[in-house]
């Protein structure tokens, strides 16, 4: 299958390594992935700050980049919701965009999405050798709805043990600019889901969004937990041959 990537902002900006780890994996499963160098950014950020036009001026590049591929893999669940829930609702009723952005959405899919309901695929032949407990995030569990395909694909993987996650479902308060606006509201849901984190045991707290890693591994850093933060396409990626790094 041929995959185009939308790498994303924050994954492009801070975390090349998440993309690596797409590309890695997909070529290992016989897959040909593609990155349209034309993509910027989704216009998550200016849709949830009010700046409408300025969002709708991203939503059409996007559908103007992607608009021809057959599946579009977005290592981000954030950034996958707002492609596929609010393109649409900023495109006016019976506009280009709407009907554009309407089209493409259920070609827009996070990675586990794509792996389990696509190319039907749970086990792709990792192997990480380590304790790992997984945060579902926000977006991820209450607007794609994810479910339990990520728990299907880390339990398949080698020398892996999946711990539980006390107060999995509860926000880790990152929120985009929410941070930002309230800090102290979203500094003291990191340290409650950080110290989650903690009591479970794991060596890595993995999760399918680098923006909640980040936040909650800035937690975990300060606390001197010793806990790793990692994307799951990294787990995913990894072998013997090639281990990723913790």
């Amino acid at each position: 299958m041929r995959i185009a990537l939308f790498v994303t902002c924050v994954n492009d900006t801070l975390f090349p390594d998440t993309g690596r780890a797409v590309v890695r994996l997909l070529e290992r499963l016989g897959h040909e992935v593609v990155f349209p160098e034309a993509q910027t950014c989704c216009g998550q950020m200016h849709y949830n700050s009010g700046y409408r036009r300025d969002a709708q001026r991203l939503a059409v590049r996007f559908v103007e980049t992607f608009g021809d591929a057959d599946a579009v893999l977005v290592p981000s669940g954030s950034c996958a919701a707002m492609i596929r829930d609010n393109y649409t609702r900023l495109g006016e009723a019976g506009s280009p965009l709407g009907r554009e952005a309407g089209a493409l959405a259920p070609r827009v899919y996070d990675l586990t999405e794509l792996l389990v309901d696509v190319l039907g695929v749970t086990d792709v032949g990792a192997y990480f050798p380590h304790t790992v407990t997984y945060h579902p995030t926000c977006h991820g569990l209450r607007v794609l709805g994810l479910g339990e395909r990520p728990y299907t694909l880390l339990r398949a993987v080698r020398g892996l043990e999946l711990r539980d996650l006390g107060g999995a479902a509860e926000c880790c308060g990152f929120g985009g600019t929410f941070a930002m606006k309230n800090a102290e509201v979203s500094s003291a849901m990191g340290w409650d889901k950080a110290r989650n984190v903690a009591g479970s045991g794991a060596e890595v707290l993995c999760a399918a969004d680098n923006s909640c890693l980040m936040h909650i591994g800035g937690v975990l850093n300060r606390q001197r937990s010793g806990v790793r933060v990692m994307h799951l396409a990294e787990i995913l990626a990894s072998t013997e041959e090639e281990p990723a790094h913790t």
